[in-house]
C-alpha cells in the first residue's frame, strides 16, 4: 500500500535460496502465468500455499500479524490476481521474524532488505508494513498502519486485516500517492462486490470518508440502472 523500491533479482538464490523469483517466473512464461492464474483463482496455487504456511509460521513465532493489500482484498470478497503478499507487523514483530525465520524458510529480497524476503520454496516475495507508519507517500496522516492484534479477523484460519481497516488503508494510500490509484479501484470494488452503502463511512476515519462517498456515487448509479 505504499511504493517500494523493488529488488532487480530474478532469483532468490541470490540470497541463499534456490527457487526461481514469482513474479519471475510469471514475466518469463505466459503458460505459467495462466496455469498459476487459473489455481489462484480456484484457491491454490503457489500464493496461496505461501500465505498459509507463512501465517502458520508467525502464528507458531507467536507473531501478530495481519494480512493486507491484495490478498486481503480476497478475503473479503474481491478477487484479483496479484504477484506478492503484504503482511502487517509491530517493530517487535518484524524483529522476531528476522531472527527466526530468515535464513529458515524464507530469504532477503535482496543484500540488505529489512521488510521484503521471499519464500524459499516458491519464490514468493513478502512485503512486511509496520504498524505505526504510514500508507501511500508514507508521510504523517490521519490514518497508520494499525496494530495487528487490534484490527484483525479470521478468515479460513488466516488473519486478514478487518473490511474498515483496509478500506481505510487503501483510501489513504489512493489520496496521497499518485501512483497508487489502483487502491482506490480496488475501494470501489469492495464496495460492488460487498454492496456497501454510505452508512459504512462511519466506521471510516473523517480524513477518508469523502472520498469513499466520492467513490460509491458512481457505483449506486450504475446498479440503479440495472
Amino acid at each position: 500500500m505504499r511504493p517500494l523500491r523493488r529488488p532487480a533479482t530474478d532469483t532468490v538464490g541470490n540470497c541463499g535460496g534456490a527457487a526461481k523469483a514469482y513474479e519471475a517466473r510469471l514475466r518469463n512464461s505466459f503458460e505459467a502465468t495462466l496455469h498459476e492464474a487459473g489455481e489462484f483463482f480456484m484457491g491454490r496455487g503457489d500464493l496461496r500455499a505461501t500465505m498459509k504456511r507463512l501465517a502458520a509460521r508467525l502464528a507458531a513465532e507467536k507473531i501478530p500479524y495481519a494480512v493486507v493489500g491484495a490478498m486481503a482484498l480476497g478475503q473479503h470478497g474481491y478477487v484479483r490476481m496479484t504477484e506478492d503478499i503484504n503482511v502487517l507487523v509491530t517493530r517487535q514483530g518484524l524483529r522476531r521474524f528476522s531472527q527466526t525465520c530468515s535464513g529458515k524458510g524464507y530469504v532477503p529480497t535482496h543484500r540488505g532488505s529489512k521488510r521484503m524476503f521471499r519464500d524459499a520454496e516458491t519464490g514468493v516475495r513478502i512485503e512486511f508494513l509496520v504498524a505505526g507508519e504510514f500508507p501511500g507517500n508514507g508521510k504523517p496522516k490521519p490514518v497508520a498502519f494499525p496494530d495487528p492484534a487490534s484490527c484483525s479477523v479470521e478468515v479460513e484460519g488466516i488473519r486478514v486485516v478487518a473490511l474498515p481497516r483496509l478500506i481505510e488503508l487503501k483510501l489513504a494510500s489512493g489520496l496521497t500517492a499518485p501512483d497508487r490509484l489502483r487502491d482506490l479501484a480496488d475501494v470501489q470494488e469492495l464496495i460492488r462486490s460487498e454492496r456497501l452503502t454510505a452508512r459504512f463511512a462511519g466506521q471510516l476515519d473523517a480524513s477518508v470518508r469523502p472520498k469513499f462517498r466520492e467513490l460509491l456515487a458512481p457505483v449506486r448509479r450504475a446498479h440503479r440502472k440495472r
